[in-house]
């Protein structure tokens, strides 16, 4: 089953933009309704279709403030993803799975596993 890991802002270049991987990104907090309800998607999406494709990975907001701002974050949950360093697709709020998977699908699908 995958996880998220934490990012903080002492990690993020390593964990993110350097990982091998495509990671999936969500900017959240612990007081966030929507993010409660958006993070068994993504384990679930990590879990079976993307399985060996994406990697995981949430910050707190409110711990990270200059994350937020250099991804002008202006609501939560917000999600990225990033392949190869890059951001190449985000998504603000929650959705529903089949929304999630025709956005960042056609960007995951054509990766290898790992």
């Amino acid at each position: 089953m995958s996880e998220f890991i934490q990012i903080t802002e002492d990690n993020f270049d390593q964990q993110v933009l350097g990982y091998k991987q495509p990671v999936l990104l969500e900017f959240g907090a612990p007081w966030c309704s929507p993010c409660h309800r958006l993070e068994p998607l993504l384990i679930q999406l990590a879990s079976e279709e993307w399985h060996g494709r994406v990697r995981l990975a949430k910050a707190n907001v409110d711990d990270c403030p200059n994350l937020v701002v250099r991804h002008s974050i202006m609501s939560v949950p917000a999600l990225f993803l990033y392949i190869d360093g890059q951001p190449v697709q985000q998504m603000t709020g929650f959705q529903p799975r089949n929304k999630i998977v025709e956005k960042f699908g056609p960007f995951l699908s054509s990766q290898p596993t790992l």
